[in-house]
């Protein structure tokens, strides 16, 4: 009797080794597309900045438009876990803490949501003012992918616009129905002025650097697995391989530090680039400018083997 309960333990730790497990941070739309997020939670909406609601507009309970606000939870057509735009309505949502990007594959997820599949168009800003069209979708569970639009790659976005299409001006729930909006390609983008961390020409962090180095890491944790990019800028004091290897030596100090920080929080693979001062901010024409433009520049972005895929296509 001992033996067969054993034996049938070792059968049930074997399914369990071998069984494929659901990938993390998958969301499914209200028509069965899968969403995966590299970076996942944190990868939705934040914040609306402006709701202007079209006509025919859709009832009083379907224009709460902090609906479109974290992750999908549509449970169905009779509850207002959406917000209908109205028809050629726009909503503008802001993600506060971290941006999104032009990388490999797909770029922004729309969870449009209800009976009808409506169409709307998307705009993409770094500011709130100056806005790009990045395309528009097709109704439903949507990707869109900035480099369809000829859009600066080097660019990150806090802001998305989206616009009805007027496909569908009748019913309860008149434009498009907004569940979620997801960064797929989400960054973070952490700058820190070098002087904080460093002494003039030095790349041994300062004592008092621990502080500001905390805060890096409370930043960074909430993403669980990424490629952390630590980039190093001067300003133009100096020779110009002098700076080279002066911002090198400090990304190197910072990559050192912030993997012995983050060593049991996640999964983080690291990158430095050193620019040194072939990339400032502004002219190096001042003490406040050159300030500005001595920096530490760290992105976490989706991990490495996310990439594979489209890599090897």
């Amino acid at each position: 009797m001992y033996f067969r309960f054993f034996h049938i333990v070792l059968i049930l730790l074997a399914a369990n080794c071998f069984a494929q497990p659901e990938p993390r941070f998958n969301y499914t739309g209200s028509d069965g597309h899968r969403i995966h997020l590299p970076l996942g939670k944190v990868s939705f909406a934040d914040s609306v900045v402006a709701f202007h609601m079209g006509f025919p507009r859709p009832l009083s309970i379907f224009r709460d438009s902090t609906q479109a606000l974290n992750r999908p939870n549509y449970k169905g057509y009779k509850s207002p876990d959406f917000v209908s735009l109205g028809c050629k309505g726009s909503l503008v949502l802001k993600f506060n803490n971290n941006g999104f990007m032009d990388l490999l594959g797909p770029d922004l997820a729309i969870f449009e949501v209800g009976p009808a599949r409506e169409r709307a168009s998307i705009e993409v800003s770094e500011d709130g003012m100056i806005w790009y069209s990045a395309g528009a979708t097709n109704g439903g569970t949507s990707k869109i992918d900035l480099s369809n639009s000829n859009i600066d790659p080097n660019k990150i976005f806090y802001y998305v616009r989206i616009r009805d299409l007027k496909d569908e001006c009748a019913g309860k729930s008149a434009g498009a129905d907004i569940d979620a909006i997801a960064a797929i390609n989400s960054v973070l983008k952490i700058s820190v002025n070098a002087d904080v961390l460093f002494d003039v020409d030095e790349y041994k962090l300062k004592s008092s650097a621990r502080k500001t180095l905390d805060s890096l890491v409370q930043a960074i944790r909430v993403v669980e697995k990424g490629t952390i990019l630590i980039e190093g800028h001067t300003d133009n004091d100096g020779e110009e391989e002098y700076n080279l290897e002066l911002s090198e030596n400090r990304c190197k100090s910072v990559h050192k530090k912030l993997e012995k920080m983050l060593a049991y929080v996640g999964d983080y693979h690291f990158e430095i680039r050193a620019f040194g001062e072939s990339k400032p901010r502004v002219e190096n024409n001042s003490d406040e400018n050159k300030q500005i433009n001595r920096r530490v520049e760290i992105m976490v972005l989706p991990p490495r083997d996310y990439f594979e895929s489209f890599t090897e296509e």
